[in-house]
């Protein structure tokens, strides 16, 4: 059913029969326990930098929370710095693409005010990755940071900051750290028939809160993530193909250690 955005929507001349006209507060993961160290997800409003390093699954988390909000029938924008994403593997995970702007930038900078402009612009959703280090243009100033943050709060929009190390500064209200030193990321392993060679089949990590305003940090939990199934090189209908996945197929292990 399509859903209220804004005032124009109210006068387009659709049938406004059907219309939903609350928007959810909160944008879940669809990690149950990643969502109950959120007190449900990531609010309207809301600051929140995940920090993992290569290969923790921070952007298949990432993955996760954009496959939630536009399933719910969110519309929702990546900025992604690092270059990781891959339409295919997006829409296996249950990303719907029609609902999802991707932008592209080259460097930070550029990235801060991509995401300034996609929020200002009325998207609910965004999420801004930096990819992996050395981040093309470094940590960013703290006072484009807070500027971010403040564009969120006065347009209500919920923004997730995915970084391999703490950029943000002061700006994020919560900081989650995915992959941490006391708790190793752990492959996860599978066999399709006995004697036949184990293929990996996921991650399990560990997701800490470092810093929440008004909490106390240290609250965990661990997830699973797993490996998407199927070749690449099979596409879905009207999906196109990343550069990346033009040159070659991507192997499951591949696509994990792209995920971040």
């Amino acid at each position: 059913m399509r859903q209220i955005r804004r005032g124009r929507d109210l006068v387009s001349g659709d049938d406004p029969i059907g219309i939903q006209e609350v928007e959810a507060d909160v944008f879940a993961t669809r990690l149950a326990d990643v969502d109950r160290l959120l007190d449900g997800g990531i609010r309207r409003g809301q600051t929140i930098e995940l920090v993992g390093p290569r290969s923790s699954g921070r952007f298949s988390l990432v993955l996760e929370l954009l496959a939630g909000a536009t399933e719910s029938g969110e519309s929702a924008a990546l900025v992604d710095l690092g270059d990781h994403f891959d339409p295919q593997a997006a829409a296996r995970t249950g990303v719907d693409l029609e609902r999802l702007l991707w932008a592209r930038p080259e460097r930070l900078k550029q990235a801060l005010g991509s995401a300034e402009v996609l929020i200002g612009g009325g998207f609910p959703l965004v999420v801004l990755d930096l990819g992996l280090p050395p981040v093309p243009g470094g940590r960013g100033k703290e006072s484009a940071w807070l500027r971010l943050r403040r564009t969120a709060e006065d347009h209500q929009a919920a923004l997730l900051v995915a970084t391999p190390y703490r950029a943000g500064g002061t700006a994020p209200q919560k900081v989650l750290d995915l992959g941490s030193r006391t708790s190793p990321v752990r492959a996860l392993w599978a066999q399709a028939a006995p004697g036949s060679p184990r293929l990996l089949d996921g991650l399990r990590t560990r997701l800490e809160l470092a810093k929440s305003r008004g909490e106390r940090p240290g609250a965990a939990a661990d997830i699973e993530l797993r490996v998407l199934t199927g070749s690449l090189r099979r596409p879905l209908p009207g999906v196109p193909f990343p550069r990346a996945a033009r040159r070659r197929a991507d192997t499951p292990v591949e696509v994990l250690r792209r995920a971040g």
